[in-house]
């Protein structure tokens, strides 16, 4: 990789072991992926804040980092473990780990944002620029529909580009990995929400490029695509893809490809507790949600995790308390993925809605999952 001088001084510790460091990750990623040099980025979105997703391991090197580190460029933060104001019985040993976690981050000049939907609560720049995400759903959301350029990032590579204001120009950020080698042909009637979270997940796992082709589906809404986003972010390496587009291997997803997902994802029929929110719901969820319970009440505890950017909004225009009436209850600052408040020893299983929450609640919370669409659960368990 070619360095500017004032790179090359920083990389040889001239401006500090954390400088240092940063760019030390920034260059063996450059040199790994083929980057030729490294790119000016304007927003950073941190994942690792999650006490469950980095332990102490990831606890002490934050500590240790943000005692001289200082973030160059607008950084975002992805959820913590669980909401501030409605700790439950969360240990106090986790509340305390994880509030050294966000300490450090929020002592480097982080925007306590805790969110995994950074599109839907910040003011987006213009089409064609470089950031660099780490959350996956935000990076697959960010290049397919926004027109940004993010690589698939590590919490370790968006932190570094965060205190450096560069990030590696290479993948995604090149318009030769952009264009599509491989197309899903889709042959299903899709439905719901949960439906394209299954194509997601199939295109993620089928897929080994950077950009993929979905043939035949015409347009997503918001719903749609941040479940297919999250759930192609989730299985594999695809950081993006197109609607249409000429491909020279073709791939095909039918009923019997998005059984398969749900054969390996579903393992359940039924449970205790539903959780709404991997990624955290938005305005339109939210109104979603509100109309199918209107006038009615949930016969299962159901947690909805939302950032509290989109709580505090849903509250002043009365969605919120429609919700609640319901007698569902807001989480913020958190989501579905590795939620202590879902355990093993509280729950067999867990009712959602969400491809990429049912493969954390099983993988990292090893509990059985019943995947159903959020119609079918509100028609199921509300009365």
């Amino acid at each position: 990789m070619e360095l500017a001088r004032d790179e090359e001084k920083a990389l040889e510790g001239n401006s500090g072991e954390a400088l240092a460091t940063a760019y030390r990750i920034l260059v063996a990623i450059g040199e790994a992926t083929g980057a030729k040099k490294l790119a000016p980025v304007k927003w950073a979105h941190i994942s690792g804040v999650n006490y469950n997703t980095i332990g102490d391991g990831g606890m002490r090197f934050l500590e240790k980092f943000s005692a001289s580190a200082k973030f160059a460029i607008k950084t975002t933060i992805n959820p913590m473990g669980y909401d501030r104001c409605k700790p439950e019985d969360i240990p106090q040993s986790f509340q305390e780990r994880q509030e050294n976690i966000a300490s450090s981050y929020e002592r480097m000049g982080a925007k306590p944002s805790f969110t995994c939907t950074p599109y839907e609560v910040f003011e987006l720049p213009q089409k064609g620029t470089v950031v660099s995400f780490a959350e996956s759903n935000a990076a697959v959301f960010s290049n397919s529909l926004l027109g940004l350029r993010t690589n698939k990032e590590s919490a370790l590579s968006a932190l570094a580009s965060s205190v450096t204001g560069k990030t590696p120009l290479s993948d995604l950020r090149l318009e030769e990995a952009r264009n599509p080698k491989t197309a899903i042909e889709s042959d299903f009637d899709f439905r719901t929400e949960l439906d394209y979270g299954l194509l997601g997940y199939f295109a993620g796992k089928a897929v080994k490029d950077s950009c993929v082709a979905l043939n035949n589906i015409n347009k997503l809404d918001t719903i749609q695509a941040k479940a297919l986003c999250a759930a192609m972010g989730t299985s594999g390496s695809c950081g993006m893809f197109t609607l249409g587009g000429k491909a020279k291997e073709k791939i095909s997803f039918g009923k019997k490809e998005a059984q398969a997902v749900m054969d390996e994802l579903s393992t359940a029929d039924d449970a205790d507790i539903i959780t709404l929110g991997s990624p955290q719901l938005g305005i339109n969820e939210l109104k979603l949600l509100a109309k199918l319970t209107e006038t009615k009440k949930f016969t299962r505890r159901c947690i909805v995790f939302c950032s509290r950017t989109i709580y505090n909004s849903a509250l002043k225009i009365g969605l919120a308390g429609k919700i609640e009436k319901s007698g569902a209850d807001f989480r913020c600052d958190s989501c579905t993925c590795l939620t202590p408040y879902v355990t093993k020893d509280r729950y067999d299983a867990v009712i959602t809605n969400s491809v990429k929450g049912a493969y954390y609640l099983s993988k990292s919370n090893k509990v059985k999952v019943a995947l159903k669409d959020i119609k079918t659960i509100a028609e199921e368990y509300t009365q």
